[in-house]
């Protein structure tokens, strides 16, 4: 059985990479996958797998034409907010693979948000003609049970993403704290300066090794490079292109400050503890879900001090999220795993 995997892949962000890892780590041996992808021969030599180029038409019509199920794998790919275009991709690649007879999968998926009638509407038709649908948070369940559409909710399947060691890691002093923050509007350049001065006056008061991690190097790699500039103590630049090392860079951390969804969840499923800078509300859920400390990035303390004080406290007296807790979201995730071997088999 061959199975088309589609997702914001190939694309050098390290949530969607680590989702595509997952995604072939759970696929049951039976299945052969082919993955489109913005960067076919890289996602070929990392993963092994077979790939084709997600932006042209006639190889993903050879791709579909060959396959049995479509695979529509993981994240936020139905939704307006940040690009107009890509629920009209996403919906109209799942409406040619239904089209084609091929059986479809919406895989750990979040919904929204969606904000314009027409994406609403190809959402909805695109989610009620699937053949099984799994979701990772609250809202994109209930927006499918108001649609009637039946589903399965569990974590971001990312928490059972097997990890490695990461090599040169245990060469930097410890204690080490992690940064991965991303471009956004909301990171504007005076809240980057104030967060960088907080920064300084953390790592001065806490003698810790920063570590800055790019999750998607076009759009992060610059931000560390000026944040680094400016830190008085230890650093490093973890510019990581393999998803299991992304992960397994946090079990050599005590604390991790960042912005993106799949960081604060790679370094909460490694017991380090976690300070939450939300731009979007997945993150605010995933604050929500695990009482992770932190700030919504509208409403972060404009004072430096106020920051790198709230910092030093959690990193002082701040806990890690459980292990029983984490053993709970991971066995939870596998889910989606169940999910693929019920709709596959």
């Amino acid at each position: 059985m061959q199975a088309v995997l589609c997702g914001y892949y190939g694309k050098g962000n390290g949530g969607d990479e680590a989702l595509l890892a997952t995604l072939l780590q759970m696929l049951p041996n039976n299945v052969t996958p082919l993955v489109l992808s913005g960067n076919p021969e890289a996602t070929t030599n990392r993963y092994r797998v077979k790939s084709c180029d997600r932006n042209s038409l006639p190889q993903v019509i050879q791709a579909l034409s060959q396959s049995d199920v479509f695979i529509w794998g993981g994240g936020s790919l139905m939704q307006d907010s940040t690009s107009a275009i890509s629920p009209f991709y996403y919906g109209g690649l799942m409406t040619l693979a239904q089209a084609m007879g091929l059986k479809t999968i919406a895989w750990a998926q979040g919904i929204g948000p969606l904000k314009r009638p027409l994406t609403k509407f190809l959402a909805r038709r695109t989610f009620s003609n699937c053949s099984a649908v799994s979701v990772r948070d609250r809202a994109s369940a209930e927006l499918l049970t108001n649609w009637q559409v039946s589903c399965i909710l569990a974590p971001d399947p990312v928490w059972a993403l097997e990890s490695v060691a990461v090599q040169g890691l245990w060469n930097l002093p410890a204690p080490r704290v992690a940064v991965t923050l991303r471009s956004h509007p909301l990171l504007t350049p005076a809240r980057l300066a104030t967060f960088t001065r907080a920064l300084v006056d953390f790592q001065t008061a806490t003698q810790t090794c920063i570590l800055l991690v790019p999750f998607q190097k076009t759009q992060d790699f610059a931000i560390a490079q000026a944040i680094q500039l400016q830190l008085p103590g230890k650093s490093e630049i973890f510019s990581l292109e393999d998803p299991k090392a992304l992960k397994g860079l946090f079990r050599g951390v005590e604390m991790a400050i960042g912005m993106r969804l799949h960081s604060l969840i790679m370094a909460a499923s490694e017991c380090c503890r976690c300070f939450a800078l939300s731009y979007d509300p997945k993150v605010s859920q995933l604050m929500s879900d695990l009482d992770m400390p932190g700030w919504e990035l509208s409403q972060m303390p404009e004072d430096a001090n106020v920051i790198s004080k709230t910092w030093i406290e959690h990193f002082v007296n701040g806990e890690a999220t459980s292990p029983e807790k984490i053993a709970s979201l991971v066995e939870r995730a596998m889910l989606h795993q169940e999910l693929l071997e019920e709709a596959l088999n």
